[in-house]
């Protein structure tokens, strides 16, 4: 490449000057010629180090079921295997709850209010209403005062829009279940002190303190008068709004811009909480799953980005399989075969060099594209990378999605077996007993609009069950189901149902 060619002969101190601003780069590109490294080299290996073969797969699988029997066993804080969280969730909604209840949902990047009119075992739900607000980006890094204030006011606002079709007893308080998506430690089903956040979001002063109370506090200073009868992260919510459809569902999995995973288990299987006594004998457990990275196939590139990111060494897996994550993991595959193989020709594009400027819709777009000519590839890579690029460019470009976006569907579907794999062994039958279902509800906008990436998903299933026990494990996606979850774990756990 002429670039090369130019670099190596630059005098000594433009030398010096790019040293200066950048030396690592400045010598990457004066060595390109020397080390003769292609596109097709940089993928070759790319493939070879993201690939997912089923001794792999099964391998990941069965460090999921280990770490999570650790995590079940470790007490609270940094210890082996999983966080594991006890939700305290005992008892699922059975369909004869009745009323009006709301539900708060902060999860991601968007914040929704959501109420229900609950019927009976004869009407069940007679209506619903949610809104949905995004969150400005600073409040992801605001302090816990202003993010909560935010969440109350659009609350506020929402409670004061109600219609005829729903209506709250006299003389009664409103119940809010209340989604939170972040890991928190639960000692009871209506408080939780927060561990850390994730997903992106870095709020200063609420590490350490019951998010109910945060959410409580902020009520009143709105003048709400409402209370959190639960307090559910989207992966329980998710649960037990499926549960509530359909009796056969035992696990729930959110794979959007994070990722979660909770099971129904029996307490005899958690030694943490060894003595709490239950009148089901059952608990939600969230394995904050996202956590695990025991045995994944990482490349340079996920350990670079991790270590750009604000919480290096953690949620290894989350950022391997989630929406977050995949479209900055192929930004910075094209990024070094360009700078390093001269992907895009003789110059690299500035805009490829800005982190996130590639999401995990863009590469769902791109491998959508059907043309002979790759037109919507194309047409996306200049739009929102800056880069031009010819039909051979263009394959390769769509050749790093798959790769990527294979290896995090693979294992997200391993993952799921590794769940099923644990609850099977501790209960034979259980999961795979004969004519059995067992359903695995997901929800998430990665599972939901990404369709490769859930054919790799229900793949990576299929391959490591085989074909007589997947035939008894349904995966269903359930839409927008947290939100109805939450209201109704909030009814299930309603403090007027011993007036019932």
């Amino acid at each position: 490449m002429m670039s090369v060619t130019v670099a190596a002969d630059t005098t000594s101190a433009a030398v010096g000057s790019c040293l200066s601003r950048s030396r690592r780069r400045c010598l990457t590109v004066a060595l390109r010629s020397k080390v003769s490294v292609t596109p097709t080299r940089i993928l070759t290996k790319l493939k070879h180090e993201c690939a997912t073969p089923l001794p792999l797969l099964q391998q990941v699988a069965n460090n999921m079921s280990s770490d999570m029997r650790a995590g079940l066993a470790a007490e609270a804080g940094p210890g082996p295997g999983l966080p594991m969280i006890p939700s305290y969730v005992e008892n699922l909604p059975t369909g004869n709850e009745k009323g009006l209840f709301y539900a708060l949902d902060l999860g991601g990047t968007n914040f929704r209010v959501l109420r229900v009119q609950l019927g009976g075992k004869d009407e069940r739900v007679i209506a619903t209403e949610f809104d949905q607000v995004s969150i400005p980006h600073q409040l992801m890094f605001a302090t816990s005062q202003e993010l909560f204030d935010f969440i109350a006011s659009g609350l506020a606002k929402f409670a004061s829009k109600e219609d005829g079709r729903f209506h709250i007893s006299p003389g009664k308080k409103g119940e809010i279940g209340f989604t939170f998506s972040f890991p928190v430690k639960q000692a009871s089903i209506d408080s939780g002190i927060l561990i850390k956040w994730t997903k992106g979001f870095a709020v200063s002063g609420t590490a350490g303190r019951d998010v109910v109370a945060c959410l409580n506090e902020a009520m009143e200073r709105q003048g709400i008068d409402m209370r959190v009868s639960a307090l559910v992260n989207d992966t329980v919510a998710t649960l037990a709004g499926a549960e509530y459809w359909d009796n056969d569902v035992v696990v729930a999995v959110i794979l959007g811009t994070g990722t979660n995973a909770c099971y129904v288990e029996q307490i005899s299987a958690i030694p943490k909480l060894q003595g709490h006594v239950s009148s089901s004998g059952k608990m939600i457990i969230s394995t904050e799953w996202g956590a695990f990275s025991n045995g994944l196939p990482l490349t340079k590139i996920d350990r670079e980005m991790d270590a750009a990111s604000i919480n290096p060494g953690e949620q290894i897996f989350e950022k391997t399989i989630s929406g977050m994550y995949l479209g900055e993991i192929v930004r910075r595959v094209l990024l070094e075969m360009a700078e390093e193989g001269g992907l895009f020709g003789k110059s690299v594009p500035q805009k490829l060099s800005t982190p996130f400027i590639l999401g995990t819709p863009d590469l769902c777009a791109m491998q959508q594209d059907s043309s002979g000519d790759l037109h919507a590839v194309g047409s996306l890579l200049y739009d929102k990378a800056g880069v031009e690029s010819n039909l051979s460019e263009r394959k390769t470009v769509l050749e790093v999605c798959e790769t990527i976006v294979k290896r995090g569907g693979s294992l997200a579907g391993a993952g799921i077996v590794g769940i099923l794999q644990k609850m099977e062994e501790d209960q034979r039958g259980l999961v795979f007993g004969n004519g059995k279902r067992s359903v695995v509800a997901i929800d998430g906008g990665l599972y939901e609009n990404y369709p490769q990436y859930r054919a790799y998903l229900q793949d990576s299933v299929t391959e490591l069950l085989g074909t007589e026990k997947s035939n008894n494990v349904v995966i269903e996606h359930t839409k927008d189901g947290s939100g109805i979850g939450a209201a109704l774990l909030a009814a299930s756990n309603s403090m007027y149902n011993q007036d019932l």
